[in-house]
């Protein structure tokens, strides 16, 4: 059995998780406490973060990019990177506009402050970082908006990594509750067609021990 080593608010192992899905793919998920620094994961990936993926064969593989780019490789009937070099790269580079830009300004800024900095032992979360990434989300929110009134899909006519990953780190958010989607109903729309998908149902039941969700965030007509 495949296996993937993960945290639930980690956008980058909800990345894999729903690439998984996309994929109809099994896989049995394993919770990591990264900040124990295991020796077994280690071996696994020396980085020491998630997510981390054990094909049935034994082989690791970690970084949410190189897992999916195997995937897509591996497994290329149900292609989520794109059918050309054009959707493929601008599919990259969204992909890199989440991971990059949206995590600096906005996952860091909330998720890790209050939730990473708990498990992590850090203290007490930075009020001026959570108000930082608080402004900062509008802007990415109305770049979906904008994406997704010129497209079906943020990169294109079909759903893929670019959605996933715009999705993977809305969701962490929206698990605080962070999201402010009344301000923003073109993003909202986009984000429910994504929401209503069967791959992500499984996140919606996610819970963080003593950290319950708002009500709304399992809910598909929120």
């Amino acid at each position: 059995m495949r296996i993937l080593y993960h945290q639930p608010l980690s956008p980058f192992s909800r990345k894999v998780r729903l690439a998984l899905k996309e994929k109809g793919l099994d896989f049995e998920l394993r919770v990591e406490r990264v900040w124990e620094r295991r020796p077994e994961f280690l071996a696994l990936n020396p980085a020491g973060q998630v997510p981390v993926m054990v094909e049935p064969d034994g082989k690791p593989y970690a970084d949410s990019m190189a897992i999916v780019e195997f995937l897509d490789e591996v497994y290329p009937d149900r292609r989520l990177i794109g059918f050309d070099p054009e959707s493929r790269a601008e599919t990259r580079r969204l992909v890199a506009w989440f991971d990059q830009k949206f995590y600096a300004e906005v996952t860091l800024n909330l998720v890790f402050e209050k939730v990473n900095k708990r498990f992590y032992g850090l203290g007490n979360p930075d009020s001026g970082a959570i108000r930082v990434g608080k402004q900062l989300i509008g802007v990415h929110l109305d770049y979906i908006a904008e994406l997704s009134e010129r497209r079906r899909w943020l990169a294109g006519d079909e759903f893929g990594l670019a959605d996933i990953a715009a999705a993977s780190h809305l969701s962490c958010i929206d698990y605080l509750g962070d999201v402010p989607w009344d301000a923003h109903p073109r993003a909202k729309d986009w984000y429910v067609r994504v929401k209503s998908r069967p791959s992500f149902r499984p996140l919606l039941g996610d819970h963080v021990a003593g950290m319950p969700p708002p009500p709304q965030y399992a809910d598909l007509d929120f």
